[in-house]
């Protein structure tokens, strides 16, 4: 057998066409559209081959094209145009539109352990890393000073491969990154190494650079010579590997990453830790300050005065548990310039509401943060309920975890057609996605245009799915009859049958086969529509997640019975491209986690912008974006029943109902056609996917989410960091102190109401409260008197103050003015609180007295 050489010839870019490779090398043609058609334009057959990748087209695309593409002046232009909105996208007249609230030179440090940009960078798994991608293109968007902090996966996450018998087989390939659209990163023209020291060895990490738009993006590789073989496999698999692995990537991660930027020259004003994988960057940065002889307790009040933590599942496995003897042998070396021992150290990760046998990396990035937040209404809730031990005399629904709800980054993931039609009506609309009234961009468009754009999506979406089926089908080794049932539906007009996508982690909560709860009542459902259905499935379960792969194996043999064969669809390989794909193109996009364990669940919102209607569980972001008028709303919501044994039984039914008596019916209403060479629009169903637009685009899209995040959190944790790190410390320490004081004499705190208003007032009366504080080992002053009025919704905090103190002993009259504008019949409670000028939130402390 002879040899087989191999052989890649590249071609050299005429000088008329360099801008190429800065537009390739930038991510910020993941969001432009305009950018991607220019490869397209000069060899659509190469784009196509390199599945959206620009740096590797540029590598393989015949030298031909590419001189025939320099010859050619329309092209020339359309580059030329090209490039003007890049470089004004990238130029510092974007930074004045957050200027008011962050200065173009406070550095806002964004640690996520996965970015989803693109498929052309396949370091994402799911939700968690395109929702970084997005908030990394939403800064880029306003100007906001950010890098990202991440790590840099040789084989990524994995390829998904499902076989004849519906068996998920994960598979992993290496990257070249010279095919990525990244490149090492520099400081004064060297490349940038960092070290860190792991258990009996030294580790060390080439850091890399991506661009996005205007925003950095740093991310760490193991993978260099200087390691062993083991540490060389540390960054090859996202989300891989054993336990031990994985702490080795957060320490990467959080250490290594905050070491990259001191090494980059980069200094934060406010730092963002995008889940708990992130959470030793904490410890990292408190032990930067204690060698330069801050003690450890002022260190950490200052760390976290400039810290924000991001949660973003309810899920118990989503918050990563380590081995407190592992955490602690890769801290060892560094406890003594910590200033701590090794009980003080697995405290921080002790989480008070469990067993305290594991270090718990959200509990290390609750007490390492003084901002925390929920990604949604519900799911603030939701975490501050599970967080309650760490505040444990607070309220949970007072307690200092809020929530800024999720965006997605609307360019992204419009539909072509969508987005020419906001250009043609307003140029500059990208930039105005925060008001209200940008949801108006499809007010005057006729029934007739939407329908058709609508459609255009819904075709290509279709175009897809046949040729990834038919590569299935050729795979199982089945024959064209087998194609022929799968396709049956899709092969019908589009207008005609109505499309239901599912696409998300296969992760048992989101009850991907809830649809198929009832399987009689769904068969005669599919056999008596007056329209055709098609229920198509996407989605990976983790590799150790074996219900979750159970799930996909359940819906692959149902897509295979006679009676829902071509009406339930699989498809394997769920990246950004066919998500792209179907969330423009789906008619209904289908969400049925078990409440509350959704967090957000932004494919919702990515389908919505779209027009494509959301049938869904009020839970998420969709328990705050279902939004109805008479006779017209975004979609459908199924309110959640009580956690019982007949849970699923109720809302199988009702979903069923909903598609039955609901959904369907408003799909098959036609007008009549205009003539016989057309078809009858649903009218009704355009004036939905209109509404859609126009209620979710305004109010879930990233450019809103980043905004939230600057003017509630950054803003707050870069002025409290300047706090706190002023004059040496002074006020990190005084809140150390007082920490200490507050822990040793709260006990002794004590109240009594010396006057209360009388049980019948008349308006205009004086309505105050007096108290009197004893607070031994506390001043007065630190502490403060409050009236609880009221319960739920109406419930509303009256705030007394100090009127006389006297320090030795220490005792305060406190004086709480009730609101003047009470009526009826009032009832109240009252309480004490400690207070300090550094607080961000009012009850952070954790410290609350009821008298």
């Amino acid at each position: 057998m002879p040899t087989m050489h191999h052989l890649e010839l590249r071609p050299s870019l005429p000088p008329a066409l360099s801008r190429l490779n800065e537009l390739a090398g930038n991510l910020y043609y993941s969001r432009s559209r305009a950018v991607r058609d220019l490869f397209d334009r000069i060899d659509a057959d190469t784009w196509a081959q390199v599945e959206g990748n620009p740096v590797r087209f540029l590598q393989l695309v015949p030298q031909a094209r590419l001189d025939q593409a320099a010859g050619d002046s329309a092209f020339l232009a359309e580059l030329a145009a090209v490039w003007r909105e890049f470089e004004v996208h990238c130029s510092d007249a974007r930074m004045d539109v957050l200027e008011p609230v962050i200065d173009p030179q406070e550095t806002v440090a964004y640690f996520c352990a996965e970015f989803g940009f693109h498929e052309s960078l396949p370091i994402y798994s799911g939700g968690l890393g395109i929702l970084a991608g997005d908030h990394c293109k939403a800064a880029s968007d306003l100007g906001l000073p950010l890098v990202g902090v991440g790590l840099l996966y040789r084989q990524g996450y994995f390829q998904q491969c499902i076989d004849a018998e519906g068996r998920q087989h994960a598979r992993f390939e290496d990257l070249d990154f010279s095919h990525l659209p990244i490149h090492p990163a520099k400081r004064d023209e060297q490349p940038v190494h960092i070290s860190l020291e792991f258990p009996g060895r030294v580790v060390t990490a080439q850091v890399w650079e991506a661009r996005v738009g205007r925003v950095p993006v740093y991310l760490l590789d193991t993978d260099v010579d200087e390691n062993t073989a083991a540490d060389r496999e540390i960054t090859h698999q996202l989300y891989g590997g054993d336990r031990r692995r994985r702490l080795e990537q957060e320490v990467l991660l959080g250490v290594g990453g905050v070491r990259a930027l001191r090494a980059l020259g980069i200094t934060p004003s406010a730092w963002h830790i995008n889940e708990g994988h992130a959470a030793f960057s904490i410890l990292e940065r408190a032990r930067e300050l204690t060698a330069d002889g801050l003690p450890f307790d002022p260190a950490l009040n200052a760390v976290a005065a400039a810290t924000l933590f991001t949660t973003h599942t309810p899920v118990p496995a989503g918050h990563d548990t380590f081995a407190r003897e592992w955490v602690e042998g890769h801290w060892q070396p560094h406890l003594p310039i910590l200033g701590i021992d090794a009980s003080r150290l697995l405290a921080l990760g002790a989480d008070p509401a469990h067993d305290g046998k594991h270090f718990n990396m959200t509990a290390l990035a609750l007490r390492g943060s003084r901002q925390h937040n929920g990604v949604s209404r519900v799911h603030g809730g939701v975490a501050a309920q599970m967080s309650q031990a760490f505040w444990p005399e607070v309220p949970a629904e007072e307690n200092p975890l809020t929530h800024v709800t999720n965006g997605v980054h609307v360019e992204t993931f419009l539909n072509r057609d969508l987005t020419r039609l906001f250009d043609a009506n307003r140029r500059d609309w990208r930039d105005h996605l925060h008001e209200a009234g940008i949801g108006e961009l499809v007010g005057n468009t006729e029934p007739s245009r939407l329908w058709s754009m609508h459609l255009s999506a819904k075709t290509h979406l279709i175009k897809d799915l046949k040729a990834r089926l038919e590569r299935q089908t050729e795979r199982f080794g089945q024959g064209h009859v087998r194609l022929k049932q799968r396709c049956r539906v899709l092969d019908q007009p589009v207008d005609e049958f109505l499309l239901v996508g599912f696409a998300r982690r296969f992760a048992t909560y989101k009850r991907a086969a809830l649809l198929f709860h009832d399987r009689e009542r769904l068969a005669r459902l599919i056999e008596t529509s007056p329209r055709p259905l098609v229920f198509v499935f996407a989605g990976k379960a983790h590799p150790a997640d074996e219900p979750g792969q159970a799930l996909l194996q359940t819906i692959h043999e149902l897509s295979g019975e006679p009676r829902f064969a071509g009406h339930v669809l699989l498809i394997e390989g769920y990246d950004m491209s066919l998500a792209r794909r179907l969330v423009a193109g789906c008619d209904v996009w289908l969400n049925t986690p078990e409440y509350p364990m959704e967090a957000s669940g932004t494919s919702g919102q990515k389908a919505g912008i779209n027009g494509v209607l959301n049938l869904s569980v009020a839970d998420g972001w969709w328990a705050e974006g279902h939004d109805h008028q008479k006779g017209v709303a975004n979609g459908w919501s199924l309110l959640s029943t009580a956690e019982t044994a007949e849970r699923d039984d109720r809302e199988a039914d009702d979903l069923l109902t909903l598609l039955e008596t609901e959904v369907i019916p408003l799909f098959d209403r036609r007008e009549a056609p205009a003539s016989s060479d057309t078809r009858g629009l649903p009218v009704e169903w355009i004036a939905w996917q209109r509404y859609a637009i126009a209620t979710i685009l305004p109010r879930f899209n990233a450019s809103r989410m980043v905004r939230d995040y600057a003017e509630r959190h950054y803003r707050r944790a870069i002025d409290a960091g300047r706090l706190l790190a002023r004059d040496d410390y002074r006020a990190a320490r005084e809140r150390a102190e007082f920490e200490q004081a507050l822990d040793a004499n709260w006990a002794q705190v004590e109240g009594e109401v010396i006057s209360t208003p009388e049980s019948l007032m008349r308006q205009g009366e004086s309505l105050s409260v007096e108290i009197e504080i004893t607070s031994p080992g506390l001043p007065p002053h630190s502490l403060r008197c409050e009236a609880v009025l009221g319960e739920g919704a109406s419930r509303r905090v009256a705030v007394g103050e100090l009127v006389e103190s006297v320090d030795e002993p220490a005792r305060g009259l406190h004086r709480i003015a009730l609101p003047a504008d009470l009526a009826g019949e009032v009832d109240y409670q009252l309480r004490v609180v400690p207070t300090h000028e550094t607080l961000l939130h009012p009850y952070e402390l954790g410290r609350m007295l009821w008298l």
